[in-house]
């Protein structure tokens, strides 16, 4: 319910650009192009153990900082669509063209990382999960199968990774994430994309590969919506 009263608020109070703050749009034209600026592979430094290849769609700053806080935290569910746009982005770039060879250029499966209930029950809606989504309506209208597969779920309470280092981190969610029933299904079936919408230290990404591999899956890399800008110079460098 609360979902659909966020749905229907965006749609009769006047808002403004959640970027940049212009009036009288949710998200304004140079805010939007911010947004598909163009995927890169990206890097933490350091890199967990078991970390996959991952992609980014944006730098982690300013106006797309804004955009994805006010999706995530203020609830602007219609910035879903453009933010998932950027996260197929980020999957386009990891599996390649469609028209390739090999288990990346064919249908696709994405996983998203899974938030905690409370965090779920706060906000009114699962941000990650509904960008998943949205990022699969996008690949199939740019012509790849993709489908979404809710398939993880925490199976201990973890702490607010935020103000965390990165050892704190890994210890954090280390073992947290399992998959729902203990069974492969679709995760062996296809090629796994973990999906995600922001990486700092790679952690939760690391352990939703250790999640998945421990029922025989294997995740062809990581996408994700935005990385800080260090990311990608690491893999630069």
């Amino acid at each position: 319910m609360r979902e659909i009263w966020q749905e229907l608020a965006g749609l009769v109070l006047p808002v403004d650009c959640a970027g940049c703050g212009r009036p009288r749009t949710e998200l304004c034209a140079p805010c939007r192009r911010g947004l598909a600026r163009g995927a890169a592979r990206v890097r933490p430094d350091p890199a967990p153990v078991g970390l996959p290849e991952v992609w980014a769609g944006a730098v982690y700053a300013d106006e797309v900082r804004a955009v994805l806080l006010a999706h995530k935290e203020r609830g602007a569910l219609r910035l879903a669509e453009p933010l998932g746009a950027t996260l197929a982005a980020a999957v386009r770039g990891l599996c390649g063209p469609q028209g390739g060879a090999g288990p990346r250029a064919g249908p696709v499966v994405l996983v998203p990382v899974p938030s905690a209930r409370g965090a779920v029950a706060g906000r009114g809606h699962d941000p990650v999960r509904r960008l998943a989504y949205a990022a699969a309506r996008e690949l199939r209208c740019t012509g790849r199968a993709a489908r979404v597969w809710a398939g993880l779920r925490q199976r201990r309470p973890v702490a607010d990774q935020a103000g965390l280092g990165a050892r704190e981190r890994l210890s954090n969610v280390a073992g947290a994430l399992v998959v729902r029933g203990g069974t492969a299904g679709p995760v062996v079936a296809a090629p796994v994309v973990l999906v995600d919408d922001l990486v700092t230290t790679g952690a939760t990404l690391a352990e939703a590969g250790r999640a998945v591999a421990a029922v025989g899956g294997r995740a062809l890399g990581a996408a994700v919506v935005a990385a800080p800008g260090a990311a990608f110079a690491a893999y630069r460098n």
